[in-house]
């Protein structure tokens, strides 16, 4: 019969412990302490304190950025995990030269680092540069939709908020008429009313004065978008796993070793807004790393989420040799359109509501003759157009209108129009060719669709998307625990620098 000698993992032991021989080189803890130590400037922080002459000692700023980033690099988002760590993990300890720091000060200096972040993340790039990770062939930008510290169920229009308000009186009031009308209920039934009611106030109260001092965000299309009562920068985004209350994390890395050059979040504004503010501070942080002409020679991919007229006009300025695909780009490939296997999201909902229903005539079914500009419909009925060109995205269109009379009793009709029609026939416009000189948007659709346009695009999937994978995924830094758009904007900063750093780590390791 096997003996084996007892197993006392669960047992406390005291030893004595060396700090400096915990943390080991080659390690990602080791390359942090390391870069810290010798090669940051944390003299930007000397202003904070005013304490040489009396008051007590404060945390060193690098002790403090160690136990952070180690922290972040290992899930640990949260101050208090963080300070519960330096009390109880050995690394930590180590880091920290076992000093304790209380988690409202972790939490403060993170919120305090706008001004300090930006001076840092340039200096690692620096290092990164002198180590050779910046190869300025291929830059790639995306965004990595995160939750913020508020909830979705806090958003909304001025409108809706106020109805919201409305609704939660309401409630608070039929628990106080209930209780009016029936004396006689039990002790703690009344305690648990008494507590919704509170409850239902308290919600009331805060929207109440949240409309008071707010008033509806504009969105980019002139419309109110919806504000969030606890984090009013933070904004409600579809991702692939449902809806969130959060901030799009912006980066633009460098293809090489995929060193995160620039990183911004933003909340409410639409993707395609985040490029040009992306871009010029790309260009300043090439700046600082003393190689401002680095646009000139290098690739630049995005993905559709960055497609407009506006942007690619703006690119076509910049001197990057870019490549951003529209929404329509897979489709056109005729390697997915020979395996028919791929559709785009756009494709799906259109086939999951057309499914039962006969396919809708299109533009190509009318014959327009471009030369007496006339229109005939597949009924055979001549259209009337009208008198100015239609104007969309910078292009003229002319549009056709069927006659009412024609198309309620058109034995077509089924076919051509979704609805009976009620005020105007069907409508159907084409493009003015002649008259149109060739659009951002087409030149780049010629330049992406080509074989070489393919197969620099096809990098950026492997440039950018591990990225988000290594922060989220591998290094569970998923969500900010912050709230506003500066402190946020801080701590996806952090992030880029952990994973920055831990590729500088395995570059020398």
């Amino acid at each position: 019969m096997a003996n084996y000698k007892p197993d006392l993992s669960c047992q406390s032991k005291f030893i004595p412990i060396d700090f400096s021989a915990q943390i080991i080189p080659g390690t990602f803890e080791y390359a942090l302490a390391h870069i810290i130590d010798n090669h940051l400037d944390l003299s930007g922080f000397d202003h904070w304190f005013d304490n040489d002459k009396g008051g007590a000692a404060a945390y060193s700023p690098s002790v403090m950025l160690k136990i952070i980033l180690f922290g972040y690099s290992r899930g640990y988002i949260t101050s208090r995990r963080i300070a519960n760590a330096c009390a109880t993990n050995i690394t930590f300890m180590s880091l920290s030269g076992d000093v304790h720091p209380h988690y409202t000060s972790i939490a403060s200096f993170v919120a305090r680092m706008k001004d300090q972040i930006e001076p840092l993340f340039t200096q690692v790039l620096m290092i990164c540069d002198k180590e050779g990770l910046i190869g300025r062939n291929m830059f790639a930008i995306d965004g990595c939709k995160m939750k913020s510290n508020a909830s979705k169920e806090w958003s909304g229009t001025i409108a809706e908020l106020t109805r919201k308000e409305a609704t939660l009186r309401r409630a608070s009031q039929r628990i106080l008429a209930r209780h009016q009308a029936q004396d006689g209920l039990d002790e703690n039934e009344i305690n648990h009313d008494l507590k919704q009611k509170d409850k239902l106030d308290k919600c009331a109260k805060k929207i109440k004065h949240f409309l008071a001092n707010n008033k509806d965000k504009i969105g980019s299309r002139g419309k109110p978008v919806k504000s969030n009562i606890t984090d009013p920068d933070s904004a409600k985004m579809t991702t692939s796993k449902g809806t969130i209350q959060g901030y799009n994390g912006i980066a633009i890395n460098d293809d090489k070793h995929q060193i995160i050059l620039q990183a911004q979040t933003w909340g409410s504004v639409g993707e395609q807004q985040t490029l040009k503010p992306a871009i010029e501070q790309l260009k300043k942080q090439f700046e600082k790393l003393g190689t401002p002409d680095s646009l000139h020679k290098a690739k630049f991919t995005a993905d559709s989420g960055f497609h407009s007229e506006v942007n690619l006009e703006y690119m076509a300025t910049t001197g990057l040799d870019t490549y951003i695909a529209d929404t329509q780009f897979r489709s056109r490939n005729p390697l997915f359109k020979a395996s028919e296997t791929y559709h785009t999201e756009q494709e799906k909902r259109r086939l999951k509501r057309s499914k039962g229903r006969p396919r809708l005539f299109s533009c190509e079914d009318f014959h327009f003759d471009s030369i007496n500009n006339t229109c005939i419909c597949p009924a055979g009925k001549s259209l009337w157009q009208q008198s100015k060109a239609i104007d969309v995205g910078g292009k003229k269109y002319s549009r056709f209108t069927g006659y009412l009379k024609d198309c309620r009793v058109c034995p077509l009709q089924k076919q051509c129009m979704r609805k009976t029609p009620q005020s105007t026939g069907r409508q159907v416009q084409f493009l003015q060719q002649y008259q149109q000189n060739i659009s951002y948007s087409d030149k780049m659709k010629v330049k992406i669709d080509s074989p070489m346009g393919r197969r620099q695009y096809s990098k950026r999937l492997g440039a950018i998307e591990p990225v988000f994978g290594n922060i989220t995924v591998n290094k569970g830094m998923n969500k900010f625990t912050l709230r506003g758009q500066e402190k946020v904007n801080t701590q996806w900063q952090m992030y880029c620098l952990v994973h920055n750093i831990e590729k500088l780590r395995n570059s020398l390791h």
